[in-house]
């Protein structure tokens, strides 16, 4: 066992070393093969959707349109993104200067990391796994994948799909579970982005902590839900429907729990009811609409919830252990200090709990953990307004759920319990990339006029002066140009007395 654990180290030491030296050689610095590398991966899903559903399927029994809509697509559209804005991504970006250096160029250069570590999850294990993927790329990084073992006909189609698209001394898939996992993070990264629970999230962060690496950590939490009477209940019920119980409530950012009066759970219940018939039929374990639980003891965890609750199961309930199913579940009456509330519930279960108020429910959620998404139902934009200035989430949405993951120009990150850290579109880039200020000053007279006065011997009007060059002001942009204008009039009476001086000077020195 010594000798196994031995090798996987050696192993997992070369992966890393092999990625490393890739990284030095240059070779993903040019734009052209970055884009390269992206149109690849591009292809890599167009050419394998019916296999990527596959597996998919196997893992979880995700319906097709998830597969596609949810993973497939996303991704695709990801890479889109990049694609369409890497050029721009990756130019210099010009800063503001102040006097002292209006003469010199200043701006933000965007370096690669280096060697990045992806380690994806198993809910959604395609999207999770390569969607950070696409922004590393465009980043410049060499990347080493660890998809989740926790699904694994995924986890093995993207260990066989991407070295046969993307360079493969610059892209690495590690396969395995807790040793491989633990020896991999072992090794010195130069970013790790890491989605999956609390628990892990924190040895992750302990194990980069070791060399400082930096992190993202998407961790997840219980997203509340606020429901009031302006709402429109079946539009609302419609969406938050949807939102629970895709990946049958498998998402990091479902809706975990409803905060509403007793007068707007009667009616969204009764709605609730009605769609779910609607969705998935009156035996909804026979609908080809929902997945399944990942594995047993997932599966226990939840249903655990279901028979611990002292509230009162008013839609679903069923469960099959052996088809690790569980149906479409709504509670009423549950009490917040009871196991489904303590935790993230991951499954599909949504308890409703009554509120007289909107200060009473954010009363409530602030004396829980931050929550990666916040969910508010309501026409009201008073109470849309108190949601957003009064409580802290990753993110929020107003009349919908889940669906801000579709806008890539939105950051998705969590906060405080909830994760550290952001990506999705640019962000990804930017998250992968070291943002190197950059000042580039020349040897003329003018810039070495203006800074002077920093040099010894010092004195008194030598700190008046500079603190009125460095002084940080407030300028209007139409004054700006002025003032601009009106410093390189300056700059230029200086050099032509400059000139002047030294033109006396050579008349003089030759007479």
């Amino acid at each position: 066992l010594l000798q196994e654990i031995m090798a996987d180290a050696g192993k997992m030491s070369e992966i890393v070393s092999d990625c490393r030296s890739a990284f030095l050689s240059g070779k993903t610095r040019p734009l052209a093969w970055r884009m390269t590398q992206l149109k690849s991966l591009l292809k890599m899903l167009d050419e394998n959707e019916a296999a990527l559903c596959e597996a998919l399927g196997k893992d979880l029994r995700k319906p097709k349109q998830e597969c596609i809509s949810l993973e497939i697509e996303y991704l695709r559209n990801d890479v889109r993104g990049c694609i369409n804005n890497i050029e721009s991504w990756i130019a210099d970006y010009y800063v503001e200067k102040n006097i002292v250096t209006m003469m010199d160029t200043t701006l933000i250069h965007y370096d690669p990391l280096g060697v990045v570590l992806i380690m994806g999850a198993w809910n959604y294990p395609l999207q999770i796994s390569l969607g950070p993927l696409a922004g590393a790329i465009s980043a410049g990084n060499c990347v080493i994948i660890k998809p989740s073992e926790l699904a694994p006909a995924t986890s093995s189609i993207i260990a066989s799909l991407l070295p046969r698209y993307l360079d493969k001394e610059c892209f690495q898939v590690v396969e395995g579970g807790i040793a491989e996992t633990t020896e991999l993070l072992a090794e010195r990264f130069d970013y790790i982005l890491y989605t999956g629970s609390g628990h892990v999230g924190r040895i992750v962060r302990e194990a980069a902590n070791k060399h400082l690496t930096p992190v993202t950590l998407e961790l997840g939490g219980k997203s509340p839900v606020y429901i009031d009477s302006s709402a429109d209940m079946q539009i609302t019920a419609r969406r938050l429907l949807w939102a629970k119980f895709i990946n049958l409530g498998q998402t990091c950012i479902a809706p975990d729990y409803v905060l509403c009066s007793k007068e707007v759970e009667g009616e969204l219940v009764e709605s609730l009811r009605s769609l779910i018939g609607e969705w998935y039929g009156n035996d909804p374990q026979k609908s080809p609409n929902l997945c399944r639980i990942v594995n047993k003891r997932n599966w226990d965890r939840v249903y655990n919830f279901l028979k611990s609750t002292k509230g009162k199961v008013e839609i679903g309930g069923e469960a099959d252990s052996d088809d690790l199913y569980i149906a479409p579940t709504i509670l009423t009456g549950v009490s917040e200090d009871e196991p489904v509330m303590q935790e993230e519930i991951f499954g599909p279960v949504l308890p409703i709990l009554n509120v007289n108020s909107v200060g009473e429910a954010i009363e409530f959620i602030n004396k829980r953990e931050k929550p990666l998404s916040l969910y508010v139902f309501s026409t009201n934009k008073e109470t849309q307004n108190a949601f957003k200035s009064q409580t802290s989430s990753g993110s929020m949405v107003v009349n919908d759920a889940v669906v801000h993951l579709s806008v890539e120009t939105l950051p998705f990150g969590g906060v405080g319990a909830s994760g550290m850290g952001a990506y999705h579109g640019k962000y990804t880039f930017t998250t992968f990339s070291h943002q190197k200020s950059v000042l580039v000053r020349d040897f003329s007279a003018i810039g070495e006029y203006l800074g002077e006065n920093r040099y010894p011997p010092y004195a008194d009007w030598k700190i008046k002066r500079l603190g009125l060059l460095l002084k940080n002001r407030k300028i209007p942009n139409c004054v700006s140009m002025n003032l601009v204008c009106f410093l390189l009039g300056i700059g230029f009476a200086f050099a032509v007395k400059l000139l002047a001086e030294n033109s006396t000077f050579e008349f003089l020195k030759n007479m």
